[in-house]
This record gives C-alpha cells, sequence and structure tokens, in this order.
C-alpha cells in the first residue's frame, strides 16, 4: 500500500515563506506522515506548485509522477480534494481507497484562484475507480466547504463522517496536529 496526501490551497501567497512558516503542509500532515512511515507504510506529502493560485495541469504533472495505482490511498485536503476527484475522473486511474477531507469545489461565485483546479463538473464514475471513498466533514467548516461535501456525496454515493467542531480540520481548529480517525481510516 502507498499513501499520497496533497494539501489544500492557502489564501494567500506563502511563495517567499520558508518551510517554517508556510501552514498549507503541516497541520495534522507531519503526524500522519510519522505515523504511516513507522508502520512501514509508504507515503507521499508532495508540495505542489503555487497552491495560492494552483493550475490544474501543474499539480496532475506532480501526481502523475508518483505512480497512481490500484495500491494507493489517495488524501485530499480542502482543494486537495477537490483535485484528487478531477484527477480520477479525468485520468481514469483506479485507485484503492479516497479520503476526502473537507473537500472543496467551485459550485457558485467563489474565490476566482481556485477555478482552474476546482471548476469542474463531477465525472460520477469516480465511485467505480475506487473500493472505497469517505469524506470527513465538520459541522462548523464554511458553508461553502459543507456544500461542497454535499455535492461530492450525493454525486459519488459515498460515505460521510461529519464531526463535531473540527472545523476545517486545521491545528487551529482542531486544537492538535494528532488526527487518530483519518490514521484508522487509512489502515483499514
Amino acid at each position: 500500500m502507498k499513501c499520497i496526501i496533497v494539501h489544500g490551497c492557502p489564501p494567500n501567497t506563502e511563495k517567499f515563506m520558508g518551510p517554517e512558516a508556510r501552514t498549507y503542509d503541516k497541520h495534522w500532515i507531519p503526524w500522519i506522515k510519522e505515523q504511516l512511515n513507522a508502520k512501514s507504510i509508504n507515503i507521499k506529502t508532495p508540495l505542489m506548485p503555487d497552491p495560492w493560485e494552483p493550475n490544474y495541469e501543474s499539480w496532475k504533472k506532480i501526481i502523475d509522477e508518483l505512480d497512481v495505482n490500484e495500491e494507493t490511498v489517495l488524501i485530499g485536503h480542502s482543494c486537495g480534494g477537490g483535485f484528487l476527484v478531477r484527477y480520477l475522473g479525468e485520468t481514469k486511474k483506479k485507485v484503492k481507497k479516497l479520503i476526502l477531507i473537507a473537500p472543496a469545489i467551485i459550485h457558485s461565485r467563489e474565490y476566482k484562484p481556485l477555478n482552474d483546479l476546482l471548476k469542474f463538473e463531477i465525472n460520477p464514475e469516480v465511485k467505480n475507480l475506487t473500493n472505497d471513498i469517505v469524506i470527513f466533514v465538520s459541522d462548523n467548516d464554511s458553508k461553502g466547504i459543507i456544500k461542497s461535501a454535499e455535492i461530492f456525496s450525493q454525486t459519488l454515493d459515498c460515505r460521510v463522517k461529519e464531526f463535531k467542531g473540527y472545523g476545517h480540520f486545521t491545528q487551529d481548529d482542531m486544537g492538535t496536529i494528532e488526527f487518530p480517525e483519518l490514521l484508522t481510516e487509512i489502515i483499514n
């Protein structure tokens, strides 16, 4: 088994920030990586180019280089989740499992820098390209993310796990970097 985590998109340019200051690849990602490494599970957490103004083709190129296959668990946070649904729908690659954490899709007049990545029609066949799809959503996330989770769950007919008070699944919202619920979902 191999896991690939695609991080979300920060609201502003973090281009000039070093690893200590940037936020988009932090939160629970280093913790989950450490846990999976301890279990000898191959984990990749690529830094996606220009996440504050993402380009679908440049993100696709990064994921294509990671050999996504039927033994891969894909995990996407926020716009990373929306990207993975689009990626699977367009490439028709089969994967073991797809985990979407507070997934985002452009469904109205929303944040324009994300249009190139997230303005797409969901291919309902994605549900046939994986053994399991699960969405993690929190009751106190933004209305746009809650609506996005509903759109994904209806179109892909997948499991939804609702959390109380986890916000957008960031360290500040969750109050911790540990995410045992995700670890359990990956391993099972």
